[in-house]
């Protein structure tokens, strides 16, 4: 079967892979000029179940009343006259509330459990290195209140199987002596071993090229215009290189979906959250960090890539404008620095922003809609790297008609 896969970030040239492996003939269709030059670009690198926590919560909605006249919040709410990002907020709102938090938390904590062990899987079938670790990630917290409660509501993740560790800050020290500077500001945190870090971009770009080795068409620099249905099946893609034509089609698009499927299908409820990112240099005079982590106070992430720190923070509102501006990055500056004093070289920050495909579930959209040859492998938020392998092998199962590993409930559009 010739599969046509459309989006050229980590969901979709994970989907070709899995796809290849299927013995399919897969085309690639991507606007930019490689692999991984969107949201995939700049992001955490965390490979992280054990912060598999749905965004929706009870305390939520009092972040984002609180950003409308704070800029130091990890959440910044903007407002838009787009009638779609009224009707995700509503729907996002809707999920707000403990039990629906509960119910999502778990889907998307098995779904990126599963995608760990797929990820595993391709990186020994290829050898591709991509500054790997896995050496576990940190959860810090530096009041007594938000550790307790951290802990507490850690527990949902350790009843569903998650390895967890609960750590005082003398502990945390010894566990990545980065932190002793420090010390004081810690009241503890909790380590999961099993949770990894790895540079999103560079796997992306790799995996592109080996699928490329083993018979993938790559399309770079081909803009998808719109879908062509003849009402029940999708019969073509039309670019600004031409129409291209295939047996089954997979969406992974992200936040653009959507727009592509408009007029085929029932709302897609992905809108884009913007999030921001630094990348500094690591000398020899430096101290980086050997564990990965979150400042769950102050929800701003960090990873060590090789010879680079990755600094991660902030879910902005914005609809899909992208720009960002160095003002933007000052909080976040000065928390990392604040928590990791000698991590890196902070005077020659690399400054990025990109659109995270978010749905109000938290969870992605996989499976069929009305057209019977259109697979959705879309909306992966925040924890897309996580998800990617996972999402990817149960897109090709899908299409060979079988039964995935994890179920879908909730995670599809129909």
């Amino acid at each position: 079967m010739h599969v046509l896969v459309l989006g050229g970030g980590v969901i979709g040239v994970t989907t070709a892979y899995e796809l290849l492996k299927d013995g399919h003939q897969v085309t690639l269709v991507e606007r930019e000029q490689d692999a991984a030059s969107g949201t995939s670009f700049g992001n955490a690198g965390m490979i992280a179940p054990g912060h598999a926590f749905a965004w929706a919560s009870p305390r939520v909605p009092r972040i984002l009343l609180r950003s409308l006249w704070r800029d130091d919040l990890a959440f910044r709410m903007g407002f838009s006259a787009d009638p779609a990002f009224w009707r995700w907020c509503i729907r996002f709102l809707g999920e707000c509330t403990a039990e629906r938090a509960r119910i999502n938390t778990q889907r998307k904590h098995r779904l990126c459990t599963y995608a760990q062990s797929v990820l595993r899987e391709i990186v020994a079938e290829t050898g591709i290195a991509f500054d790997y670790s896995e050496n576990g990630l940190l959860y810090l917290h530096r009041s007594p209140a938000t550790f307790e409660h951290g802990v507490r509501n850690l527990a949902i993740l350790r009843d569903l199987g998650q390895e967890q560790r609960v750590l005082s800050a003398e502990q945390l020290v010894e566990l990545d002596p980065a932190l002793a500077p420090a010390r004081d500001k810690l009241a503890g945190g909790v380590y999961a071993p099993t949770d990894a870090t790895g540079d999103c971009r560079l796997f992306t770009q790799r995996l592109a090229a080996h699928a490329q080795t083993l018979g993938a068409e790559l399309r770079f620099g081909t803009t998808i215009r719109r879908l062509l249905s003849d009402g029940e099946r999708i019969t073509g893609v039309e670019t600004d290189r031409g129409t291209l034509a295939a047996d089954a089609y997979v969406l992974a698009l992200g936040v653009w979906s959507p727009q592509l499927l408009s007029g085929l299908d029932k709302w897609l409820p992905v809108y884009p959250v913007k999030g921001f990112s630094l990348t500094l240099p690591i000398g020899g005079n430096h101290v980086p960090p050997s564990v990965g982590a979150v400042d769950e106070d102050n929800l701003i992430a960090y990873s060590r890539l090789g010879d680079r720190l990755r600094v991660t923070a902030t879910a902005a509102f914005a609809g899909y404008d992208a720009s960002h501006r160095p003002a933007d990055f000052r909080v976040m500056l000065a928390k990392i620095q604040d928590i990791l004093p000698g991590g890196a070289d902070y005077t020659r920050p690399s400054y990025w922003a990109g659109l995270r495909p978010m749905t109000p579930e938290g969870t992605p959209v996989m499976g069929l809609g009305r057209q019977r040859n259109l697979y959705f492998n879309t909306g992966h938020g925040h924890v897309g790297w996580t998800m990617s392998c996972g999402a990817a092998r149960i897109t090709r199962d899908l299409i060979a008609g079988r039964k995935p590993a994890v179920p879908l409930d909730g995670m599809t559009l129909h």
